[in-house]
């Protein structure tokens, strides 16, 4: 039976409208690109036979050719290109996934992250990291940019933005450009005052990091949260 003779939950394209893209499955995503099949097969069988000719792993689809793909019965050019633009996609999604959104696993990755931003800035700026439940970084968002000796932190704008992207945990991150690592106290009080703020919304600060040309100061490393 053709797929638009089917009933309207059980199409594809339908089906990833009224029920949202994650309840489809592999073939259906697949039938969706194929747009049709062939006189005797639907594009949903046509899927189906296309990812058991790999076991129905899409990492080997993904290495299949245009040739290849062409060689099912009622895939031709403009179908074997489709299919194999968007796994080149999903590909291409991966490894930027990987590539932007570090984990932090230790103070050191956080300056190997922020270090080209801030070490060679005239002016202070304070930043912060919104990570996941896995550590991962979801968003650089900078708070605040101020003069030479300071800049004026807002505690109600950092987790305003913690909430509104809701992140897990936090990182601090701000530049001494007198190179100083020293933290001063007004860094010490602001630091404070967000964990406790953090503790309340079940945000943790995982570091604050102090950036001074190349080198930096944790306040995890030094026990200071």
């Amino acid at each position: 039976m053709p797929i638009k003779m089917w009933a309207e939950a059980d199409r594809p394209r339908e089906k990833m409208q009224l029920q949202g893209k994650a309840q489809l499955s592999d073939a259906e995503l697949l039938a969706i690109l194929l747009g049709s099949g062939s006189r005797n097969e639907t594009a949903l069988a046509l899927s189906k036979r296309i990812l058991a000719s790999v076991n129905n792993n899409l990492n080997e689809l993904g290495k299949l050719d245009l040739a290849a793909l062409q060689k099912f019965k009622g895939v031709g050019q403009v179908k074997s290109i489709t299919l194999s633009a968007a796994l080149e996609l999903g590909r291409r999604r991966q490894n930027t996934q990987l590539s932007d959104k570090p984990k932090i696993t230790c103070s050191k990755d956080v300056f190997d992250l922020m270090h080209g931003k801030l070490s060679d800035l005239p002016h202070e700026e304070f930043w912060i990291l919104l990570t996941n439940r896995a550590n991962i970084v979801e968003h650089k968002i900078m708070i605040s940019k101020g003069g030479v000796a300071g800049t004026v932190v807002d505690n109600k704008l950092i987790f305003k933005h913690a909430l509104s992207h809701l992140a897990s945990s936090i990182v601090l991150v701000h530049n001494h450009p007198s190179t100083n690592l020293k933290p001063s106290q007004a860094d010490l009080n602001i630091t404070k005052k967000i964990c406790e703020s953090g503790k309340l919304m079940d945000i943790k600060v995982l570091d604050h990091l102090i950036i001074a040309g190349d080198s930096y100061f944790s306040f995890a490393d030094e026990n200071l949260l």
